[in-house]
């Protein structure tokens, strides 16, 4: 057990006396003092304080076995520039170490010939349920853990408290691609809170899935959803929603300056800690990011101003369904789009949907993400976003593959603040690699092995090593 030292230093001062007729020296100001030190925590822990960037939920992740492995002859997608044709990509220490239309590799290197087929970063979905959403998801089976819908305002809970590791939607999203997933609180309240990101590998704790250090997201949803579910206990109107929003920010405005000022001067009790503005606070410190559930354009322009009331970024807007309608807007203030390819008219709210949305989007200068919000939809999102990559051509907005490759990579690594470490094929970056056996813009494509981390967890190739979870075990046949 470690245990909180404080040492003091005391020191006693010593003169000789001035010799006779020596004017004394004149009288100094004393030394200023440092600010106390944070008192030690109560017998139990540091619970009682409401500390910045506290975890008290660590990531236990650690990587998966790797060997160095070489894949030559292979179309690569890198996200971070255009497609090297025939080219290699060299995988060492669970890192990216070389790529290029050649590459050196080590004699012991394990070598995969790619001919004919496509290598991409792994897929990062913004917006996800399942672990949450788990499945079977029926009434008996209480595995549905993601609207906390008691309250509009719930930014106390955390979705990572809700995740099921054994659920068996995971090793099928690994099939599909996703190496990387957040899962979201549902829409339910104005304020459902916040997130986790998962590195989608085996596991026996969501702390054993938890991407090491990536930041919390809080899941905001305005609209119809809120006030839907609110119809009885309120709000129930849109302007019921932004008054929602307004007073909790007030209050989290208010309980973030106590708190940073006992910080900093720590001196008799400290404030009372309240895990939900706790949340809110993190966000006004630029600790939290930002994901906003909203479809109407007009609503995206007011959840913008309310942001810069309270001095928080939207970090992205998720559906988007109006966003070509604001695209010159959500460019200028720096919003991501998390967008579907082409759901809509589901709504009134989702009516003025448009197929050509995540083109139009990027014609404009928007970080387009091509999202979920659905566990089957996760486990195709590389078709998702070959059928908006399908519509932009055909109305003339040119989508190449190396554009579309960013909506499923590198832009949704930077909505996740992860854009340094995963979400394109460069020197130094996670091996969160996918070989293709076409081109992943294909319906015809499937992905054939998937890296994390250097370390091969799906293969479709060889079934014997397939991720199959607990739940399945004994219960679902094999293939299925």
């Amino acid at each position: 057990m470690r245990k909180l030292v404080a040492l003091v230093a005391l020191a006693a001062c010593t003169s000789t006396p001035a010799p006779v007729n020596t004017p004394a020296p004149a009288p100094t100001a004393a030394p200023a003092q440092p600010a106390p030190a944070t008192p030690p925590p109560p017998t139990g822990g540091l619970g009682a304080y409401s500390r910045p960037n506290a975890d008290p939920f660590p990531s236990t992740y650690r990587p998966f076995a790797s060997r160095t492995t070489v894949i030559r002859n292979v179309t690569i997608l890198t996200a971070a520039g255009p497609a090297i044709r025939g080219g290699s990509v060299l995988l060492a220490d669970g890192k990216i170490a070389a790529v290029g239309a050649t590459v050196n590799a080590p004699a012991d290197a394990t070598v995969i010939d790619g001919t004919g087929k496509y290598v991409t970063p792994g897929i990062i979905d913004t917006h996800s349920h399942i672990g949450g959403g788990a499945a079977p998801g029926d009434a008996g089976a209480q595995t549905d853990d993601i609207n906390e819908a008691t309250n509009p305002v719930t930014a106390n809970v955390w979705v990572e408290h809700s995740i099921w590791p054994q659920d068996p939607q995971f090793p099928r999203t690994l099939a599909g691609g996703v190496t990387t997933i957040q899962v979201l609180p549902g829409s339910a309240n104005l304020i459902g809170g916040r997130s986790a990101v998962l590195k989608v590998v085996p596991s026996r704790s969501m702390q054993g899935m938890k991407f090491p250090g990536a930041r919390y997201g809080l899941k905001m949803a305005c609209g119809e959803n809120p006030k839907r579910v609110y119809a009885n206990r309120g709000p129930s109107t849109r302007m019921g929603n932004v008054a929602g929003y307004r007073q909790a920010w007030i209050q989290a405005e208010a309980y973030r300056r106590r708190w940073d000022n006992w910080l900093a001067h720590p001196t008799g009790d400290p404030p009372g800690r309240d895990l939900g503005l706790e949340t809110l606070a993190e966000v006004l410190r630029g600790n939290i990011l930002v994901h906003n559930h909203c479809y109407r354009a007009d609503e995206m322009l007011v959840m913008i101003d309310i942001a810069k009331e309270f001095g928080y970024k939207i970090r992205s807007f998720h559906h988007v369904v109006e966003g070509y309608k604001i695209a010159d807007v959500l460019a200028r203030e720096g919003i991501g789009a998390s967008v579907w390819a082409d759901w809509g008219t589901f709504k009134l709210e989702a009516a003025d949907a448009v197929r050509a949305n995540m083109p139009l989007l990027m014609q404009a200068g928007v970080r387009v993400i091509t999202h979920s919000d659905d566990a089957s939809g996760e486990q195709r999102l590389n078709q998702e976003a070959a059928k908006a990559m399908a519509e932009g051509n055909r109305i003339g907005v040119r989508v190449t593959e190396d554009d579309a490759i960013k909506w499923l990579t590198i832009n949704p690594a930077w909505a996740l603040g992860l854009d340094d470490k995963v979400g394109s094929i460069e020197v130094g970056k996670n091996a969160d690699v996918v070989l293709w056996s076409g081109s992943p813009f294909s319906v015809y494509s499937r992905a054939e092995k998937v890296w994390v981390d250097g370390a091969m967890l799906f293969d479709r190739l060889d079934p014997s090593q397939r991720w199959r979870t607990d739940f399945e075990l004994g219960f679902v046949p094999e293939g299925r």
